[in-house]
């Protein structure tokens, strides 16, 4: 997994030790079970068929999301979630949590040095009768002082209990990187994908106020008609449901658009520019560019929630080792050395100087088979993490997959649905036209009316989820240049 940060870098250090402790930092053998590679529980290249058209055979590139997201309003808007989105910070924080508890678990394989020290003075002199017999009183002045440096039961890890706990947590700090790379990754496409529903609901408002002017020019005319006595009441009563129809969707239009803002607002994690937002959803359709597939799967490794399974499954592999070093004996060493004087002049006199160490070691007799449970419940936990990582690929392979599959077929929709809108535009200015000179009825104005708006809502939704699907593949092939 190359493009994961701090993979290799942590952890990896050797310790120079000081001649003077060899048994202190003595070399300690490892228990866990090695590290091996998984295979993919997924086939070795993406689908192919009808639905899936003709995929480039090029690998994968390494990109950025100003690469994918062209357009500079929206560029603007994730660079700015990038500074301000609570959740990244949430992140960021769980990191830096992640790596204090490894730097914890890593400072019990050090020894602890413990340094104390006190001082004391005391006079003592002759009674009050002493005194008056000889006419002055006799005292004595006496001081001490000690000093100590100690070690706390330093654990000796000759089994490897104390690195693999510390393999563990490394392994666990570095899934929360990879959790944050995930909490990036699916910002920028939250964004794009909020940015996008603005837009296209920007365009649906136009298009309900155009069919509101039309219903009015209909209502005008069928009114006059009526008037006139050369149109029914039913005319005008239908006339009167289309107007009411457009002005409801106008408001539910103008709801939605303020909800878009909040919505980017949340990501963005501060009030947007209104010059950052676009105006209809045709003039953004080209801002999100295709991202090539590629055909080895082999790519979704790169992916921030599959690297997070996968220092998962090194962290449960390196809690066995830990479980299985803990059915050995535990050999701790004490040390103390300071010195101490009965007189502060004599500080350092010959003899002030002491020393002490000890020993010793514990190996349970008798715990009802508890150390072996706790290996076993760490291997259930690993395979656990094992089928957890397997799933985290077959469910990225699916997520691209699903996308490719639309990406395949969305085009031709689109083209149909540009030539039903064409279609139902002309078909409705000549009913419109024949009603106006009398030659047909109301009816047929607005069954053609109505057909007009749904294809031109139709044709908005999927202009959006064509670009929605390209946001999508970039998230669910995951891994941005940006964030190597």
């Amino acid at each position: 997994m190359g493009g994961v940060p701090g993979r290799g870098r942590r952890g990896g250090h050797r310790m120079k030790v000081s001649a003077g402790l060899p048994l202190v930092l003595l070399s300690a053998c490892s228990l866990a079970p090695r590290d091996t590679a998984v295979g993919l529980p997924v086939p070795a290249t993406w689908p192919t068929g009808d639905a899936y058209g003709a995929q480039t055979q090029a690998a994968l590139p390494a990109v950025s999301y100003r690469e994918i997201f062209s357009d500079h309003r929206l560029q603007s808007l994730i660079a700015q979630a990038l500074e301000t989105n609570r959740d990244l910070r949430i992140a960021a924080a769980n990191v830096a949590a992640a790596r204090a508890q490894y730097q914890i678990q890593r400072a019990n394989q050090f020894p602890q040095l413990d340094a104390s020290g006190s001082a004391g003075y005391s006079r003592s002199g002759s009674g009050s009768q002493a005194a008056g017999a000889n006419g002055a009183g006799t005292s004595r002045a006496r001081g001490s002082f000690s000093a100590q440096l100690g070690i706390n039961s330093f654990e000796l890890d000759l089994f490897g209990r104390l690195a693999s706990l510390s393999r563990a947590e490394q392994n666990r700090y570095l899934a929360s990187e990879s959790a944050r790379q995930a909490v990036r990754l699916a910002l920028a496409g939250d964004i794009a994908d909020a940015w996008l529903a603005h837009a296209a609901d920007k365009s649906l408002l136009a298009i309900a106020q155009d069919t509101e002017a039309n219903a009015e020019r209909s209502v005008a005319l069928t009114r006059t008609r009526l008037a006139g006595g050369i149109a029914p009441r039913s005319d005008l009563r239908q006339a009167e449901q289309i107007l009411a129809a457009a002005r409801a969707d106008v408001a539910r239009q103008r709801t939605a658009l303020a909800q878009d803002v909040n919505a980017l607002q949340l990501l963005v994690g501060q009030p947007v520019d209104p010059g950052l937002l676009a105006d209809r959803i045709e003039e953004v359709t080209g801002a999100v560019a295709n991202l090539p597939a590629g055909l080895d799967s082999r790519v979704l490794l790169r992916r921030p929630d599959v690297a997070e399974a996968e220092y998962l499954l090194r962290a449960a592999n390196a809690e066995i080792g830990a479980a299985r070093a803990a059915l050995f004996p535990r050999i701790s060493l004490t040390g103390l050395m300071g010195f101490a004087s009965s007189a502060l002049s004599g500080l350092f006199a010959d003899g002030a100087f002491r020393y002490s160490g000890a020993a010793d070691a514990t190996y349970p007799i008798f715990r009802a088979g508890a150390a072996q449970a706790n290996v076993r419940r760490s291997q259930a936990e690993r395979d656990a993490a094992l089928a957890g990582y397997e799933r985290a690929i077959q469910v990225a392979f699916r997520d691209v997959s699903d996308g490719l599959a639309r990406r395949g077929t969305i085009e031709d929709e689109t083209q149909a649905l540009r030539q039903q809108v064409d279609a139902a535009s002309d078909s409705f200015a000549l009913a419109d036209l024949r009603y106006r000179r009398g030659t047909d009825n109301f009816l047929s104005s607005l069954i053609a009316q109505r057909s007009l708006y749904q294809a031109q809502r139709d044709l908005v939704s999927i202009e959006r989820e064509a670009a929605s699907n390209r946001v999508a593949l970039y998230r669910s092939l995951g891994g941005d240049a940006t964030w190597e």
